[in-house]
C-alpha cells in the first residue's frame, strides 16, 4: 500500500480523522486522549513526544491563565482597583483588580491558541492513524530524520510558508481583531485600566459617529469628504504632473537630461520629514516667507498659509506635489522609454498633435502599466499621516470639529483621539471604517483595471 499523504487537501484529512475514530485500533483511539501516543508507540518517538509536549503546554496554559482571560472575556472584568487602610504603615494601599485591556488582549490570544491547538490535535490523530495504516501494510513509518529531510524537499513549501504565516497571524491578524473588538467597548479616558474597567457597549460608538452625536457625526462627515478630496487631488496631481515632467525631460532635443533628472531627484535624497518640517517653519505667520514678502512690499500683513483652513488645505496639496512629483517622474521615465516609437510616428502621419498623442497613446499605456502603483498611491494618500501631521498638525483647530482640525484626515484624527484624548474605542471605530474603505476600493479598482483583465496584452 502506498503511503497516504493527507496534507494535499483538507477533505482527505477530515476523512482520515473520522476513519481513525471509526476504524482505528485501541492505540489510535487513545491518541484522541493522549496526543502523539500512536506515533510514539509505532516508532515516531520524537514526533509523538512533540505532540504530547504541545498538549501538556496547552493544558498548563489554560489551567493557569488562559481560562481566567477566556471566562472574563464576556464582561472584561468585574473587580476594579480598590484601596484599603494599612494599619501597620498607617497609609492607604491600592490593591489591583481586573485589567480589562489585558483580559481582552489575552482573551484573543487564548482563542487563537485554542484554534491552533485544534489544528494540531487533528494532525496528531491523523498522523497516528497513518502510522497504523502503514504498519498494517508491513512498512515502517518515516523516521524523524526523514521528516526533517522532507521539510527541505517535497514539503519545502511548508517550511517556507510556516514562519511567514505565523508572523502574519501574530503581527497582523491578532492585532487587527484586538483593534476591531476594542471598537465595541467604552475604552476612553474615563475607563482607563488598571484603575477602571471598560465594558462592551455594542454598536454605540458607530451610532455616535454616524447619527447619535451631532458634533461627532458632523466632524466625521467633513473629515471623510476632505480625506477623499485630498486623496484624489494628491494622487492624480502627482501622477499627471510627474508624467508630464518625465515626457518633457525625455523629449528629443532636450539637452542635459541627466542634470535635470538629478535636480529633481535631490528632493528625494532629502528625508521627507526634514522637508516637511522645514516647509512648516518657513510658511508660519511669522516665518521667513511672510517676513520676506512684507519686506519686499508684496503684502501688508502675513499671509495665513497654515492658520487659515482653506489656505492650509491648498498649502498641504502644493507641498505634497513638491515631495511627490519626483517619485512619479522616476517611475514613469523608464516606462516611457518602452513605448514603441512607431506608435507616435503613425499618429503623427495621421495628423495627431502632441495632446492627442498623449491622450490616445501615452496615457493609456501608462495607466495599463502603472494601475497597481496608482491604487497603492491612492490608498497611501487616504492614510497619509506624515504630510498632514508634520505640515499643519491637522490644524487649524476649529470649535465646529470634535477634537480635530480643518486639515485632519481620518488617520490623523484617530491619532489625536488616541494620543491626546485616550479615546481608544472611538479611534478603533474610525480605524475600522478606514480599513473598510481602503480594502474595498483596492479590491474593486484592481480587479476592474485593464492591468488584470488584459494582463497579457496591451491594446
Amino acid at each position: 500500500m502506498e503511503e497516504i499523504n493527507v496534507s494535499k487537501d483538507i477533505t482527505n484529512k477530515r476523512s482520515l480523522f473520522f476513519n481513525a475514530l471509526k476504524k482505528g485500533n485501541l492505540i489510535t483511539k487513545l491518541s484522541f486522549i493522549f496526543m502523539g501516543l500512536g506515533c510514539a508507540l509505532r516508532g515516531q518517538i520524537i514526533k509523538g513526544l512533540a505532540f504530547l509536549a504541545l498538549q501538556v503546554s496547552f493544558i498548563v496554559y489554560i489551567s493557569n491563565t488562559g481560562w481566567y482571560y477566556l471566562s472574563n472575556l464576556t464582561t472584561l472584568g468585574k473587580a476594579e482597583m480598590y484601596q484599603v487602610w494599612n494599619e501597620e504603615l498607617q497609609i492607604y494601599e491600592y490593591l489591583p483588580g481586573d485589567n480589562s485591556m489585558l483580559i481582552l488582549l489575552f482573551g484573543v490570544v487564548t482563542i487563537f491558541a485554542i484554534i491552533a491547538m485544534f489544528v494540531v490535535y487533528i494532525n496528531s490523530v491523523v498522523e497516528s492513524y497513518k502510522c497504523e495504516l502503514i504498519k498494517n501494510e508491513g512498512k515502517k513509518p518515516s523516521s524523524f530524520v526523514q521528516d526533517v529531510k522532507d521539510l527541505f524537499d517535497k514539503n519545502f513549501h511548508k517550511t517556507l510558508l510556516t514562519l511567514p504565516l505565523i508572523g502574519v497571524v501574530i503581527t497582523v491578524i491578532m492585532p487587527l481583531i484586538f483593534m476591531i473588538l476594542m471598537a465595541f467597548t467604552n475604552f476612553d479616558k474615563l475607563h482607563q485600566p488598571p484603575g477602571k474597567l471598560f465594558t462592551w457597549v455594542g454598536f454605540e460608538n458607530f451610532k455616535n459617529l454616524f447619527w447619535n452625536n451631532p458634533k461627532m457625526s458632523q466632524t466625521f462627515v467633513k473629515i471623510l469628504i476632505w480625506t477623499f478630496i485630498w486623496a484624489v487631488i494628491a494622487t492624480f496631481s502627482n501622477y499627471i504632473l510627474g508624467m508630464i515632467l518625465a515626457i518633457i525631460i525625455n523629449k528629443k532635443g532636450i539637452k542635459f537630461k541627466g542634470l535635470w533628472r538629478t535636480i529633481f531627484v535631490l528632493t528625494i535624497a532629502v528625508p521627507q520629514f526634514v522637508t516637511l518640517l522645514l516647509m512648516a517653519r518657513m510658511f508660519q505667520d511669522l516665518g521667513p516667507i511672510n517676513v520676506l514678502l512684507q519686506q519686499l512690499g508684496l503684502t501688508d500683513e502675513a499671509i495665513k498659509f497654515v492658520t487659515n483652513g482653506r489656505n492650509a488645505r491648498i498649502f498641504v496639496l502644493i507641498v505634497n506635489m513638491w515631495v511627490g512629483i519626483p517619485y512619479t517622474m522616476l517611475i514613469t521615465s523608464g516606462i516611457l522609454m518602452n513605448i514603441p516609437e512607431d506608435l507616435y510616428e503613425s499618429a503623427k502621419i495621421d495628423g495627431a498633435g502632441p495632446v492627442t498623442a498623449f491622450m490616445k497613446i501615452t496615457l493609456p499605456y501608462m495607466l495599463f502599466v502603472t494601475t497597481p502603483y496608482l491604487i497603492t498611491q491612492f490608498v497611501g494618500n487616504l492614510n497619509n499621516f506624515n504630510v498632514i501631521y508634520l505640515l499643519t498638525g491637522g490644524g487649524p483647530n476649529s470649535l465646529n470639529y470634535f477634537q480635530a482640525g480643518e486639515t485632519d484626515l481620518l488617520v490623523t484624527w484617530l491619532y489625536k483621539l488616541t494620543v491626546n484624548e485616550q479615546n481608544y474605542s472611538l479611534a478603533s471605530t474610525i480605524a475600522i471604517i478606514v480599513f473598510v474603505i481602503s480594502a474595498t476600493f483596492s479590491l474593486i479598482a484592481y480587479n476592474r483595471s485593464a492591468s488584470v483583465k488584459k494582463e497579457d496584452t496591451f491594446q
